[in-house]
């Protein structure tokens, strides 16, 4: 399950301020002085819906900081909250395996990703996808989704807190949710396209920087391919050095889990001449029961 995995246990070494938790504070303090500013000041929401929200209109005006102030803003109580949680479960795994900096170019890179394809479709038709400003962090919080997917897609999500599902199944689902709203757009109430917009950026965020983070599933491969890595590495393994080893005996599910799929993220990230003969032991041992089956 999702909050067993040890990036969602308490670290005693770990900074008590991470991004993650500063870019939830700020998004807090923005919704607060967006209601303080909607209730108290004239003419107050009015003003932020125009300047500060996405639209197309403002984007025509060339007020591009709107493609960064919107992911602070809220519409409701009920909007913010979806998206702390899910800075909250997403964004610190991301960080702690990306790093800080990475992190946030992910982040930022999505939502403005969002934005664009939001705000651009709005002005190709406007009256599908313009007739209201978009609000919220909801394109970078798919984006984090998008990047904890492809780096742990067996883990457990509970969606709603109570159906389980896997990271990569629920990625396929959001993701074409997302893409039929975008080419129907009949459900106005939620950006659908910026939505899309955080994924695909994030997917190609993921994708593009491979050589440095090491992937556990690729969207177009599946276990076949994993099969082809195993024995084309275990290949390359016999012609370098001898087997004189064996490896221990574990089901097939946990001996994949535990001994393999660590070396296979080795490879991705540092190339196949990196392995120890130990490791390539392993590889041709896994080659020989993948034959077997």
């Amino acid at each position: 399950m999702l909050e067993d995995r040890s990036y969602m246990r308490a670290d005693p070494h770990r900074p008590r301020w991470s991004a993650t938790v500063i870019l939830m504070v700020v998004v807090i303090v923005c919704f607060a002085l967006q209601q303080i500013a909607d209730t108290y000041v004239k003419g107050g929401g009015r003003w932020i819906s125009d300047h500060l929200a996405l639209s197309t209109g403002g984007l025509k005006r060339w007020e591009l900081w709107q493609l960064i102030a919107f992911q602070f803003l809220h519409v409701g109580l009920l909007h913010i909250i979806c998206n702390l949680l899910g800075l909250w479960f997403f964004g610190r795994f991301v960080e702690d395996r990306l790093g800080t900096t990475t992190f946030l170019k992910l982040y930022f890179l999505s939502g403005v990703a969002g934005g664009v394809l939001q705000s651009g479709l709005g002005g190709l038709f406007p009256g599908y996808f313009g007739t209201i400003p978009t609000y919220g962090a909801s394109a970078g919080v798919c984006g984090l989704f998008a990047a904890f997917a492809l780096m742990e897609p067996h883990a457990e999500v509970r969606v709603m807190g109570v159906i389980p599902v896997k990271a990569k199944q629920l990625l396929w689902i959001s993701g074409g949710i997302a893409g039929f709203f975008t080419l129907v757009p009949s459900d106005s109430g939620y950006a659908h396209a910026a939505h899309l917009g955080g994924f695909l950026a994030a997917i190609g965020f993921m994708r593009w920087d491979t050589a440095r983070i090491p992937l556990r599933w690729n969207l177009l491969q599946g276990r076949q391919r994993k099969r082809q890595l195993v024995q084309t590495a275990a290949q390359f393994s016999r012609w370098r050095g001898p087997r004189n080893a064996s490896t221990p005996e574990l089901p097939p599910g946990e001996f994949i889990s535990r001994e393999v799929d660590p070396i296979l993220d080795k490879i991705s990230a540092h190339g196949i001449h990196s392995l120890t003969p130990e490791e390539r032991k392993v590889l041709e041992a896994a080659r020989a029961r993948m034959a077997k089956r």
